[in-house]
């Protein structure tokens, strides 16, 4: 086992359509999504801890609108679960989690934060589950956490558990693109989202492969849909002022909100038109949580 700490990133999942095809017979909505990942999130650190203690330490400016103790925290039934997974009945850590990411905003940030965690004990404990083994793992806490495992461009289906990786053209074409996130500073719980959709479901996403030019794969998105997005502009209407605020941003190719909401997202050309669509953002709406980066490439930001 390593004796250092260990840092990283929970990068934020974006859905970039999100279609809601059906409902199954115990109540878990069918998906078709296409998703991606932002250099935007939350931020933990694992350190060794002796006596097999496993404890979590919570910072950042979202922290105190986290539900319940730190015991409860999906991070820790993550942590716990990877450990009795791997066998390692005293392996201990001290986690922190810096939660900079908006609280039930439609980002994946819990199911993020679990895998990140998974991905940072398996390196701390010197221990590597399997692929069935984890995935399982993932899965069980929750249908974000397997696509959250690896951070790539992907599509979702099901309920989220079945997984397939985009081609490498269709991920060069995104990895360059820029990400304008935007909330209000409200939180939007999932379960209402989904009860006021009230069983209007759609077809999923056509057939065919996606095209790997920048601008064409950004035309293909515009056809496509959000389905929870009339439901939650509904319960919560700011949303409609936030897509329209980023619709005349400069720099932006294509706005919707993410997840279930309240967050949406702008498209951009590149990185660096998104950081400056979020300074303008910003400073136009100081009562906004906004963020602009990149994509997801799988290491730090200089």
């Amino acid at each position: 086992m390593r004796t250092d700490a260990i840092a990283g990133l929970a990068p934020a999942k974006v859905n970039l359509c999100l279609h809601v095809t059906g409902r199954r017979a115990d109540g878990y909505h069918l998906l078709d999504s296409l998703v991606v990942f932002a250099d935007i999130g939350d931020r933990l650190s694992v350190a060794p801890a002796t006596g097999g203690d496993l404890r979590l330490a919570l910072g950042g400016p979202f922290a105190a609108a986290l539900d319940g103790s730190p015991d409860d925290n999906l991070v820790l039934r993550a942590a716990r679960g990877l450990r009795a997974a791997a066998g390692l009945r005293y392996a201990g850590a001290a986690i922190r989690l810096d939660k900079e990411l908006p609280v039930t905003a439609g980002l994946g940030g819990g199911s993020a934060d679990a895998a990140a965690v998974l991905r940072l004990l398996q390196r701390l404990w010197s221990r590597s589950l399997d692929g069935a083994a984890l995935r399982a793992l993932a899965l069980s806490l929750g249908a974000d956490v397997p696509v959250c495992l690896d951070s790539r461009p992907a599509r979702m289906s099901g309920i989220g558990e079945i997984v397939t990786p985009l081609s490498g053209g269709v991920r060069d074409a995104l990895s360059g693109l820029g990400i304008i996130l935007v909330n209000p500073r409200l939180a939007l719980p999932t379960p209402s989202v989904f009860r006021a959709l009230a069983g209007r479901f759609g077809p999923p996403l056509p057939g065919g492969d996606l095209p790997a030019g920048r601008l064409d794969l950004v035309e293909v998105l515009r056809a496509q849909r959000n389905d929870l997005q009339s439901p939650a502009i509904a319960l919560c209407p700011v949303i409609g002022e936030i897509l329209s605020a980023l619709e005349a941003t400069d720099g932006v190719l294509l706005a919707r909100m993410s997840g279930s909401g309240a967050t949406c997202f702008g498209l951009c050309a590149d990185r660096a038109s998104a950081l400056a669509g979020a300074e303008g953002l910003r400073r136009a709406r100081p009562e906004w949580w906004v963020a602009g980066g990149g994509m997801w490439q799988g290491r730090e930001r200089p």
